[in-house]
């Protein structure tokens, strides 16, 4: 006699969740799938999505830093930098989706974790406890530094292998914001008087 077909309906259904599943990953870190129909070869989203990464887990440091200064930051410009730094935070908090999704786009993993970019950044790590605006600053400044030399060569890489999406995303999305950034940073720290003019000013 002919075993009677299982209905996919047959399972009995139930409100209550299944918690605390687990099982084994679908897809390894540093890999891509294959056989995208993207007109990119394999080993060109696999060297792209490594350089991405890298590219990744600094901006993530950088954005977090940027919510780290806009936290502890004091003294005469507080308002103003307190204000500027969370801008900058938000900003870079979009870039960061970005990246993450054309390393998704290309097939890739994109890196997310906390412990995993703390393994994989190149950007100095900032203490716990707060430091003074110009160094707050200057911190910041060479986290950018690391960044947009990073974006220079990718973008040069990219455009090498044909892969004019990264080359886009690079320059476009990630450069250009940087160096605007880099500027209204860099501007804090010219030495001008806050509250009063030079001596030699005031003889004059």
């Amino acid at each position: 006699m002919a075993k009677k077909p299982v209905s996919n309906h047959s399972r009995k259904t139930s409100a209550q969740p299944r918690f605390h599943q687990s099982a084994r990953e679908i897809q390894a870190f540093g890999t891509v799938t294959a056989m995208m129909p993207l007109q990119l070869d394999e080993p060109i989203r696999l060297e792209m999505t490594e350089q991405l990464n890298q590219l990744l887990a600094d901006t993530i440091t950088l954005r977090d830093l940027y919510k780290k200064s806009h936290w502890q930051v004091s003294g005469p410009t507080f308002y103003q930098l307190h204000l500027l730094f969370d801008k900058h935070y938000e900003e870079q908090n979009e870039i960061v989706d970005k990246i993450a999704e054309r390393i998704q786009l290309l097939g890739g993993i994109s890196i997310a974790m906390a412990h995993d970019v703390a393994e994989l950044t190149r950007i100095e790590r900032a203490p716990k406890g707060r430091e003074e605006v110009p160094v707050q600053l200057s911190r910041l400044l060479d986290a950018h530094e690391v960044i947009i030399t990073h974006c220079r060569e990718l973008s040069e890489r990219a455009d090498k292998l044909g892969d004019a999406g990264t080359n886009d995303l690079v320059v476009t999305d990630v450069l250009r914001p940087g160096e605007l950034q880099v500027w209204f940073l860099s501007e804090h720290l010219v030495e001008e008087p806050l509250a009063d003019i030079a001596a030699e000013e005031r003889t004059a």
